[in-house]
């Protein structure tokens, strides 16, 4: 996954703003991370026309969220920053189409989409201040369903089973079942 310096610079003058809770200038959020000042301002203004920030003039002015920190995902900033979750050569992965061996990979990259969504659709810009980032995307779905982390554990479980029994080549399976058990 490539992140675009545009989707990273955002995501942390959000998060700054987040853990601020008041109105923060272009130059004292550079500052604060370490991020280009010009740069930041042309990707605030996106934020802004994006309805995630608002600008607001004098004394006290600067930039605010839009809206709670617990009410912006990490997928809501990265779409307005950097387009689509995942594109393949700038597809969707649906549009796209192989042939031959590769004739599956479009599906590959649907389920990577679905993936990366399952993370980034769910973590706010609250969850990374606090902390409460997920370890694995089981973390993930439980967060956002209970049901749904079940049916989904036992789909990636299925996948891994199935995954494995195709890497294993009937060569493999009788050199490994020919080896004699390590001690």
């Amino acid at each position: 996954m490539l992140v675009p310096a545009k989707v990273d610079y955002g995501l942390q003058a959000l998060l700054a703003m987040a853990e601020r809770g008041r109105p923060a200038t272009t130059d004292d959020l550079a500052l604060a991370q370490g991020l280009p000042a010009k740069f930041l301002g042309a990707i605030l203004n996106d934020l802004r026309i994006a309805g995630i920030v608002v600008s607001q003039r004098g004394p006290e002015g600067g930039y605010r969220l839009a809206h709670r920190p617990d009410a912006i995902t990490l997928a809501d900033v990265m779409e307005v920053l950097g387009g689509p979750l995942a594109q393949v050569r700038g597809l969707r992965p649906e549009e796209t189409a192989y042939r031959g061996a590769a004739v599956h990979l479009s599906e590959v990259w649907m389920a990577v989409r679905a993936c990366m969504g399952e993370v980034l659709e769910v973590v706010t810009l609250e969850d990374v201040v606090l902390g409460r980032i997920p370890r694995s995307g089981a973390q993930v779905v439980s967060a956002s369903s209970t049901a749904s982390a079940r049916s989904t554990s036992s789909r990636m479980a299925a996948v891994r089973s199935s995954t494995e029994s195709k890497r294993r080549s009937p060569l493999r399976r009788s050199t490994n079942e020919s080896r004699p058990a390590s001690p």
